[in-house]
């Protein structure tokens, strides 16, 4: 897709007749995730706030016991286990399949990644291109894939951090939409290292949807520009 193209998709509603600003009721986020979901909750809380001007719609899990479904089903989100996979690094093709037509059939315009930790195939990322976004513990492209808070200390590595990227077929090599540095202390160990970085992924996330529902992102290439 090109950037202008994509721009325009985003900046208008993603194909709608609405102007870039869309209310709270319109811009629906479906999130994704494995685990306890701590980026779900920030996302969630933003949402009520105002903050974010959009509402999530749906959870879907590959973990039948995430505590991101409970985290959901409290506030009144439809949550769904989206089926168990013969493969740890990603779904089969049809249960991906399965996942993009519970997105779809929610209206989600967005979807975020939160501690999903499959690598995403061709059936979500042709029925969202563009509109997957996801948050990595480190400044990409340094310490890509798992635990990457305990790569950076390993590393000696001064200063870790945060990002927020868009997601394509590659692992956390999406364009780069907003990083924060992390300083990494002499004391630190992998738990509090890992905490202080997961501060600063709540910060962040929320405000580059913010951003993706305002119209005000355009990807050109590997850059993706804020439209302020």
């Amino acid at each position: 897709m090109s950037a202008t193209l994509l721009s325009q998709r985003l900046c208008f509603g993603l194909g709608s007749t609405k102007n870039s600003v869309v209310s709270s009721e319109d811009f629906r986020i479906g999130v994704l995730g494995s685990g306890n979901g701590s980026n779900c909750e920030a996302i969630l809380e933003a949402c009520a706030s105002g903050r974010i001007p959009g509402r999530v719609a749906i959870v879907l899990s590959d973990v039948a016991d995430a505590f991101i479904l409970e985290r959901a089903r409290k506030r009144g989100i439809e949550a769904r286990f989206i089926g168990s996979s013969r493969f740890k690094t990603k779904l089969e093709p049809e249960l991906e399949e399965h996942a993009a037509e519970l997105l779809r059939d929610a209206g989600v315009q967005l979807v975020a990644l939160a501690g999903y930790m499959r690598v995403l195939k061709s059936p979500l990322l042709r029925a969202f291109e563009g509109r997957i976004m996801n948050v990595h513990p480190s400044l990409l492209p340094a310490f890509p894939g798992l635990r990457a808070w305990e790569q950076a200390l390993k590393s000696g590595a001064k200063e870790t951090g945060c990002t927020v990227h868009f997601v394509d077929e590659g692992v956390d090599s999406g364009p780069i939409i907003m990083l924060r540095a992390v300083q990494i202390k002499a004391e630190d160990t992998p738990e509090s290292l890992h905490q202080r970085i997961q501060l600063a992924e709540h910060e962040i996330y929320p405000e580059a949807i913010r951003l993706f529902a305002e119209g005000k992102l355009k990807i050109d290439g590997r850059t993706v520009e804020i439209l302020e």
